[in-house]
């Protein structure tokens, strides 16, 4: 382990293990989880020539160094931040060859949440039903990194690829969701659905890995009592008592027993994941069979 492993130099405000998720277990209680933004951790492996589901480290705003203790090609993409080897700059967004002993530090995020580093060969955590993947709502998968902990590294898979140029979508200063309505919009009012595509939202500071959290305007209840548990669905748009919705993320629980408004089609969460606290967003009504037009919504006709 000492010969193919890193040591936790700053683990950073929270720094965690992370693949594609254990999907398939909702039956039991268990959310998907896996990395926040899918499209930069497939590219982070991608660059180092790991298949897309091998695992990476999703940090959190502040960043995270480690110190390796084998030679390794390393790639860091997701929110840009600094990146430097031995205090020396290095590539953000391209594979980059380290000898043993050297210390990559992932600095802040400069713009966005989170920031991924792939590591040839992957993270070889323990899998917990199928997966490397860190569930803070359930405490599934290894435990977000401290300062001195050492995780091995498995096997690299080949060569690194040759990369020309590195996609990259930049962080947006307007956060724009598209929302299926549904299944509980009728427990809201025709005034509170307006507020929901017409209201002027922000991303809460108290969000985390199971939820985006938003301020801004209450939408209204059409009713006040009690709603049974029923499942959850990653993107649900939950509306809890202050009325503010909440938009489930990743380790979002797989049942819950406030209204669902509607849901935001997977595709768009990741954008939602580097979405700093204070953004604006707007929530843009998408039609599903038998639903009403969105301007039918905006009118108040049911």
């Amino acid at each position: 382990m000492t010969d193919s492993a890193f040591a936790v130099v700053r683990a950073g405000a929270l720094t965690t293990v992370q693949d594609l998720g254990r999907a398939g277990h909702a039956h039991l209680g268990v959310p998907r989880s896996g990395a926040l933004d899918e499209p930069a951790h497939r590219l982070a492996n991608r660059l180092v020539g790991n298949p897309e589901d091998a695992a990476t480290l999703e940090t959190t705003l502040t960043g995270c160094a480690v110190r390796l203790r084998r030679a390794a090609t390393v790639a860091v993409t997701g929110a840009p931040c600094a990146v430097t080897v031995d205090g020396r700059p290095a590539a953000w967004g391209a594979p980059v060859r380290l000898p043993a002993g050297t210390v990559l530090d992932v600095g802040a995020a400069i713009h966005g949440v989170r920031t991924y580093v792939a590591f040839g060969g992957g993270v070889d955590a323990e899998p917990v039903l199928g997966s490397r993947s860190t569930d803070v709502l359930s405490g599934l998968g290894p435990a977000p990194l401290a300062d001195g902990a050492v995780l091995r590294l498995g096997v690299p898979y080949g060569p690194t690829p040759a990369v020309d140029w590195v996609p990259y979508v930049g962080i947006v200063p307007e956060l724009v969701l598209p929302v299926v309505l549904g299944p509980r919009d009728d427990w809201f009012t025709a005034a509170g659905l307006r507020t929901l595509t017409a209201g002027r939202f922000r991303v809460a500071a108290a969000g985390n890995r199971i939820g985006l959290r938003t301020e801004g305007p209450a939408l209204e209840r059409a009713r006040e009592d009690e709603l049974p548990s029923e499942g959850m669905v990653l993107g649900a748009l939950q509306v809890p008592p202050d009325g503010r919705p909440v938009l489930f993320l990743a380790d979002h629980p797989t049942t819950g027993g406030y209204p669902v408004v509607g849901v935001v089609p997977e595709p768009y969460l990741a954008a939602a994941a580097q979405a700093v606290p204070g953004t604006p967003v707007r929530f843009a009504p998408l039609r599903r069979p038998g639903q009403p037009s969105a301007s039918r919504v905006r009118a108040g006709v049911r």
